[in-house]
Formats: structure tokens, sequence, C-alpha cells
């Protein structure tokens, strides 16, 4: 952002509507404190949130779903849309078929009219079964063309078979896939239709299909029909039994890689393998680690195609066993490890399928523990900057990674990029004073190369990364306004930029002057909910601002001078898109040595003209010093903070004030639908 701020453009408002509706939370007002002081847990009696929706609705995906390409960076379903659940035929098309994200829970059995349906499932979209009891019969899902960042799990698809074994008329498949990306199948049972059980064709690719039951079918599971070598997919701890072809057949994949998989062909039944794996076209397939039991020609290959064999075990098989040419190594791609191929027959016939309650399973899934890397500028760590540390984390780790950084201060620009999920950065010392990451960037600075940094490009330390934590540290930008006003005419300047979802910032200090603290979405369409406890952020030109669902809990926001000595400025500058929510200032303190009456919370940022956004921020619960105005909000270039979202409610200190025109106040039912726990919908931060 740049100050002044104006804006040419003009817009149509839009009618204001109710206040969001959400999961109350019994808040707790914190004590006054100061900056200088310790900042410690503040307790208060208080009920947990009910979670908005189960846990494992913030499980991703592994294996090439969790790839970032195409502008979908990992598989995640309908995280953070509503979670819904359904039990008729009508409710689950209608979900799955709406534009916006939904969590779809299948509670019953759903029977498919007319006999061979394939509901149309749009983007951004989980479809889960409750327990073991959500059955699709008749009829499966279809995944079209751009579809994407979709999640099909622990269902059971069932019985579209028209009683022809080698069915030609009836394409009735349990889930097909036609262009699509970034989908997870995983924890299903999948069998007795009347084509395939899985299809994925024309290009799909980022396709994870895990711990899968597929059975009692003619074609398992087809992959390509394109003369086009693009399809990256990942299929492990699946158990393939009692099918007689296509298990899978992988036609021109770009990437193939099979893992822990268990093909079994028992003896005395009327379905025979006539194949296994088989690698065809342009595939560069890597089959390791799997079982083969029964089965007829377990692995072919056409003589374009290559098959990389390591760690399989074949008992009872007869015919083609094939491997050559080369492929590739997955593990640049993404993280995983393997089980022996003897023990999955015990894992996956306890694993695999639908699951009462969905979790990890064997080893080769359970979350490891958290790895921890130490950074000392005096050499007695691993690295002597935070940078190097994230940098050898590697690319899309499943588990947590804490980077310990003894105390010091460390003149550094550090970034976690959006690869890199997982990671907390934590200082080591009995303070959070004790461990500083700084540096001197402004919006206007002239980068290497040409051009300057811009405002977002300020930042001290960029985060981009999901489930990202910090705590017991500071993180400034020290960028001298004053030494600099001839010299720079953009003075923003960042210290902690935030572009992701789940981060956790917990006991730190963030300290600047203008734009401390950037609260960002990975897109505009993306939701980023961020949640600042304990902490204490520091600045006085829109020094907590973004489009994030944000909220700053249990805090002190300590308010500072300008450059010149003057007191002037505003708190927030939230940038919010319709139908999100904001900003959240809650339990907190506001203070500072600044004049009396010369700050405001905040005021509307329209970034970019942007008539479509709506901003908003709620301050609630919070200690006011007297240095609030009495009109606390403000306008912004040619946006009217009345046309846009800003509250209090319960504020107490010399700084609040009754309600009027001016200062508007939430009713005791809106504030009931603006706690905390409405903010962060369904996840309940914790310290790892």
């Amino acid at each position: 952002m740049s100050e002044p701020r104006s804006n040419a453009q003009h817009r149509r408002r839009r009618s204001r509507t109710a206040l969001a509706v959400g999961v109350p939370l019994a808040l707790t007002a914190a004590g006054t404190f100061t900056y200088g002081t310790d900042l410690g847990l503040l307790g208060g009696s208080g009920r947990q949130a009910s979670a908005a929706a189960p846990a494992w609705a913030t499980d991703t995906a592994d294996g090439f779903a969790s790839v970032n390409s195409l502008g979908q960076n990992g598989t995640y379903g309908g995280r953070g849309g509503k979670t819904v659940t359904v039990k008729t035929l009508a409710d689950l098309e209608k979900y799955a078929t709406a534009a916006e994200p939904y969590v779809i829970v299948v509670a019953g059995t759903i029977t498919m009219n007319p006999v061979g349906k394939e509901i149309k499932v749009k983007s951004d979209k989980t479809i889960v079964g409750q327990g073991t009891a959500g059955h699709i019969v008749g009829g499966g899902f279809f995944l079209g063309q751009g579809v994407h960042n979709v999640i099909i799990r622990n269902l059971t698809i069932r019985d579209a078979y028209q009683g022809i074994w080698n069915d030609k008329d009836h394409d009735f498949d349990a889930i097909q896939m036609d262009g699509a990306h970034h989908v997870w199948i995983d924890h299903n049972d999948l069998r007795h239709m009347a084509d395939g059980l899985i299809d994925v064709r024309k290009d799909s690719t980022n396709v994870t299909v895990s711990w899968n039951r597929l059975s009692d079918n003619n074609k398992t599971f087809g992959i390509g029909w394109t003369e086009n070598v693009k399809t990256d997919i990942t299929i492990h701890h699946n158990w393939i039994r009692e099918t007689e072809q296509r298990n899978p057949s992988t036609d021109n994949a770009a990437h193939a890689h099979l893992y822990n998989n268990f093909l079994e062909d028992a003896p005395g039944t009327a379905i025979k393998s006539a194949y296994g794996n088989y690698s065809r076209g342009g595939t560069k397939m890597v089959l390791e680690n799997s079982l083969f039991q029964g089965v007829n020609n377990p692995v072919i290959k056409d003589s374009g195609a290559a098959v990389v064999q390591r760690g399989n075990s074949f008992s009872g098989t007869s015919g083609r066993n094939e491997s050559g040419g080369t492929a590739f190594d997955p593990k640049t791609y993404y993280p995983y490890s393997l089980d022996k191929a003897a023990d999955l027959p015990s894992i996956l016939k306890a694993g695999a399928g639908p699951r009462a309650s969905i979790g990890t399973t064997s080893a080769s899934t359970k979350a490891a523990a958290a790895t921890t890397l130490t950074v000392a500028q005096d050499g007695s760590g691993q690295y002597r900057t935070v940078q190097a540390a994230v940098n050898a984390v590697p690319a899309n780790n499943p588990a947590r990674v804490v980077i310990a950084v003894k105390p010091g201060t460390y003149r550094e620009l550090v970034k976690v990029p959006s690869n890199k999920p997982h990671v907390t950065i934590r200082g080591t010392g009995g303070s959070r004073k004790d461990t500083t990451i700084v540096y001197n960037n402004a919006s206007g600075t002239p980068k290497p190369g040409g051009g300057t940094y811009g405002t977002g490009g300020s930042a001290t330390v960029a985060v981009e990364a999901d489930d990202f934590q910090a705590r017991n540290l500071t993180i400034s930008n020290d960028f001298d306004e004053k030494a600099n006003q001839n010299v720079i005419k953009d003075q923003q300047a960042v210290a902690l930029r935030t572009a992701a979802d789940k981060v956790f910032l917990d006991g730190i200090i963030v300290s600047g002057d203008q734009d401390t603290l950037l609260l960002d979405t990975a897109s505009k369409d993306r939701l980023g909910r961020v949640y600042v406890s304990n902490s204490y952020v520091i600045g006085n030109v829109d020094f907590i601002f973004g489009r994030a669902t944000a909220v700053v809990d249990k805090s002190v926001i300590t308010l500072k001078k300008r450059w010149d000595g003057s007191s002037a400025g505003y708190i927030t500058a939230p940038s919010t898109a319709a139908n999100r929510k904001g900003i959240l200032i809650a339990n907190s303190t506001v203070n500072g040595d600044v004049s009396a009456g010369s700050f405001y919370l905040g005021r509307p940022w329209h970034a970019g003209g942007d008539a479509s956004l709506d901003p908003q921020t709620t301050v609630r619960n919070t200690n006011l010093s007297n240095a609030i105005r009495s009109t606390p909000w403000t306008n912004m270039g040619d946006f009217s903070w009345k046309d846009d979202r800003f509250a209090e409610y319960a504020n107490y200190g010399a700084g609040a004030g009754q309600a009027s025109s001016n200062r508007p106040h939430l009713s005791d039912a809106q504030a009931a639908n603006q706690e905390v726990a409405d903010w962060l919908a369904g996840w309940t931060p914790s310290a790892s």
C-alpha cells in the first residue's frame, strides 16, 4: 500500500445483509500490559469452539496430487468451505455441482437414478463417507475438463453392473475424470460396476489413488486415452483383487509411480486375471514394493514404454513379468516411504477401504515425529542462517519441521515457499526478544537487477506455506524512514508477510512502522486463516493489513509515533474479499506513547481500486487507550468505511466510546456470530 492512498474509481455499493453466522466461543478480556515485559498466556474461563468440520476435513493429499502445478498448490478439496451432511441424491448432486467449496459428508446409502448416473463434480470439493455408512449405488462421479482440487474419500461405490461382464454398451464408472487435475481418491471400496472402477483420461493429471479396495470387476483402472504424455499419477496402498484387466493399464503417462499395492487373484474363483500392471505407449513407470499373488502376466510393457521395478514380490504368478527403460526418481517430486511387500496383505486387509474413523494406517502413512533443524550464528547449530535451514526442508514435506533458532540477531531475508508446509520457526531463548530476524527493505528499495521490491516484496520474513508457525522470537523491519525521506519515495516496509492458510503466530513480536504485518492469502479466491496470540504488533500506519481471515487475540498492539515525531496513524487496513471474514482483534490491549485521539482503528483498503472487495475489521473485548479517536474509522481514497464492515463490541478503557452512527457497535446477537471460532472455521491452532 502507499500513503496517501486515493482511487479515482467509484463503485455501486452492495446492500448490507446480516453478519455471517458461525460457531460462538466464549472470550475472555485481556488484562492491561505494556511492551517491555514478556507476555504470557492470558487465562480465563471459556468453552471450546465446536468444530465446523471434522478433523479429517483438513487432510491433504500426498503423491502427485500434492505437487504445486497448474496453478493449484496441492489437493485439499473443500477445506475452508461449509460442511454439509447429505442422505439424498438431490442433496448430494446439489452440493457436489455447486460453484463454491464444500465438505460433503455422505451419511447413508444413496441410489443413483437413473442407473449409471455420474454426478458432475465441480472443483474444490471433498466428498467423504460418514464412517462406513456412505454408499453410492448404481452410479458414480464424473470430473470434467479443468475440474480440480477434489477429494473422494471413505465411500463405497458399487453395483452398476448390468449383467454383461465385458460390457461395451454401459460406460458406468465409479469415478471417471476427463481433463481434471489435482484429485485424491482415498480409502474407498469400489466394486461391481458396468465399466471401469476408476478411469483417469484425457490428460488428467496430479492424481493420487491410495488405500482403496478395488474388486469384483472386469476393467479396474484405466489411465490415458490420449496421444499426449502429460499425466502424473501416484497409486499406492491399494488392494486390487478379483479383477480381470487394467490393474491398472497406464497409457502415455509422463510419470506413473506405483508402490505398495497388493494385486490378488484368488484360486478357485470365476474371475481370472488377464494381466496386472501394464505400461503402455510413452509411459514412464516406477513400480516399487508391490505384491503380486496368483496374477497372470503381472507386469507387462510396450516396446516404447518404461518400467523400473524395485523391491516387488511375486507369488504364484505366471506369464510376462517385464521391466526396462529409464523412468524418474519420485522423491524429486514428493517424499514417501515404503512398507515391505511381504507385509502388504495384513496392512491392506486391515487398512484399505472405508474406515469408521479416517486416520493414518501403517508406518508409511504415520506422520513422522517432528524433525528439528538448529540455527546458530556461532556455528554451534546445523545452519548459520534461518534461510539455510528453510532451504534444507524437503519439498512437500509431510510432517512438521521445527527450525530452532538460538539467541542472536539474524540480519537476513527469510522466505518459506509454498511447497514447504508444516514449518515452525522457534526462538530458543528465554524471551521473545532474545532472537530477532530483521532486515530493512522498503517498497521503494531498488532491487538488484532493476525495479523495486514493492510492499509485499519488502517483507523480512515471507510465509507462503500452509500450516506455518512462529513463536518466541521477534520479526522486524528497521527501515529508517527519516534517513530516507529524500532517497526512497515508497516507504512501506513489511516485517512479516503471510500468504497461506492455518498460520499460527504465537508469543512473538512483529515490529515496524508503516505496513508492519501483511496478512494475505495465496490468491483472492483462496482462504487464508491466521491466528496471532500472546504477541506484540508494533507500528503506525496500516500496520495490520491484507485480505486474510485473521485473528489477533490476547495480544498487545503498540502504537508508534511517525518518523518526524508526530502522532497519527491507522491500525488496520483490511482488503477482505466479499463473503469472507477479515480482521478480528479480540481480548487484547491497544496502547503506546502517542498523543490522545491520534489513531484510527482502521480504514477500508480496496487494493487496486477493486470495488468487489468488502473490507472488515471487528474490534471486541479489547482495552483501548486514549490514543484512539472518538470516531475510530475513516475513509480510504474514494471508498467510505460506512459501505464496508467495521464495528466494535464490549471494548473498554479511555479510548472506548458509546455507539453512534460514526461508531457502530455490534448487538449481542451479532457479536455471538463474530467470535474467534467463527473466524477460524473449524481450525483449532495448537503449538507443534
